[in-house]
């Protein structure tokens, strides 16, 4: 009597089962489909990002060879096409090296340049940084120690990445600007630092000894 019992209840359960394929195979084999093309279609997009990052090296490449070659106007028009145009990963690299070629042309103009990338709120913090560091470079014979000062001091913090650069900067500036308590605050910033690169601690110890003696009180 139980496998009597056992057939019927595998035949009741066989039939339930029909019923409910019956009912929702459609569904079932529409979601299948759905997963199948949701997975196709990131294999394809993953497959056209790699292929747009392979392009772009590619073309950062001879951008870089062109610079190297001394075609700053042609290596600076290879840079801005393809800031225009490659993935994230490419796009602020070139626009910085973009701005470094427009130095040679316009150092006004590759200022502005780099303090377009500084202002990007879309650009990571240390690639603004970075710009920030370009301009700066750039204007440090011609702007005043304020405006400097403006650019460079949240660079120059402890935990910066680019503060030894921000510093030397900044103490330059000031230095040319007359303003010998702030270049003095600057190099000393830079000699208690312990992580000064000693390249930076040897030039900033040359301003320091251009600098007027501390009045004694």
């Amino acid at each position: 009597m139980s496998e009597l019992f056992d057939e019927v209840d595998e035949e009741v359960r066989r039939e339930q089962l029909k019923k409910l394929w019956d009912k929702y195979s459609l569904y079932f084999i529409a979601l299948m489909v759905l997963v199948v093309a949701a997975v196709g279609g990131w294999r394809g997009y993953q497959y056209l990002e790699a292929k747009k990052a392979a392009e772009a090296g590619a073309t950062f490449e001879k951008a870089v060879e062109l610079s190297e070659q001394g075609k700053h106007a042609e290596a600076e028009t290879a840079f801005a096409d393809l800031a225009a145009k490659a993935p994230s990963g490419y796009r602020t690299l070139a626009r910085l090296r973009a701005a470094a070629e427009a130095s040679a042309r316009d150092p006004k103009a590759a200022a502005k340049m780099y303090d377009d990338i500084a202002a990007d709120s879309g650009v990571g913090s240390e690639w603004r940084d970075l710009a920030k560091i370009g301009a700066a470079g750039l204007l440090v014979d011609s702007a005043s120690y304020a405006d400097i000062q403006q650019r460079l001091e949240t660079s120059a913090e402890p935990r910066s990445t680019f503060r030894h650069s921000a510093r030397e900067l900044l103490a330059l500036s000031a230095w040319r600007n007359n303003d010998m308590t702030a270049a003095r605050k600057w190099v000393d910033a830079i000699a208690e630092d312990g992580e000064s690169p000693p390249g930076l601690r040897s030039r900033a110890e040359a301003l320091q000894a251009l600098l007027p003696p501390v009045a004694k009180s």
